[in-house]
């Protein structure tokens, strides 16, 4: 469940925009040549970057990465509190420090000539995920029944779309780009391995 660079249209009217990757039908563009990439990935970059002594792990891998022709890189801009390293404590309330490790991560990845693929929350509990969303709107006197209502509730769905603005329009603290602008960010990721028991068509996710 992604979102891809820019669509047709996009790339027809804004050229300028050139050095971002581009969707024409089923095909990636970059520069107006087919683009092909070798992935992976690596879901902690914004946590060992919001600690100074370990940043350079995340350089590292990086440049490890790069100069082993792989590409393109899957991490969270997500991490949901209260928890270790938790990007938003409550719903629209971030830890400066875990925000400027994502920030940091993504300026060495295009330092090295990584895109990355950015990933906005997680399906299961793990660092937080649809349930500590539902929780949130409980703790605030929702009638939330379950993890799923994540995607019907109106309270709960504004949380996550909240979120996906809070990360679109952050300003990079190194670069000085928004991320929606960055042309280091190929895609966003809407959730991680969605899926939902109250309804197996699929059709409450998409």
């Amino acid at each position: 469940m992604e979102v891809y660079g820019k669509s047709d249209h996009d790339h027809n009217s804004h050229t300028h925009e050139s050095c971002f990757v581009q969707r024409i039908g089923t095909h990636f563009i970059l520069g107006g040549k087919p683009y092909y990439f070798n992935g992976f990935n690596a879901y902690w970059l914004m946590m060992i970057a919001s600690d100074p002594s370990t940043r350079n792990k995340v350089s590292t891998t990086l440049e490890e990465a790069s100069k082993h022709g792989l590409s393109v890189a899957r991490t969270w801009a997500f991490n949901d509190g209260p928890g270790y390293k938790a990007l938003q404590i409550s719903p629209g309330s971030y830890d400066e420090d875990v925000f400027k490790g994502l920030d940091f991560a993504i300026s060495e990845a295009g330092k090295y000539g990584v895109q990355l693929i950015l990933c906005f929350v997680n399906n299961w509990k793990d660092f937080g995920g649809k349930s500590q969303y539902v929780k949130w709107a409980q703790e605030r006197g929702q009638l939330v029944n379950n993890d799923d209502d994540f995607f019907t509730h109106p309270v709960v769905k504004q949380y996550y779309k909240n979120h996906i603005k809070a990360v679109l329009t952050r300003i990079n603290t190194i670069s000085g780009l928004a991320y929606k602008d960055d042309p280091t960010i190929f895609a966003w990721e809407l959730m991680n391995e969605p899926r939902t028991l109250n309804d197996y068509s699929g059709k409450s996710i998409q």
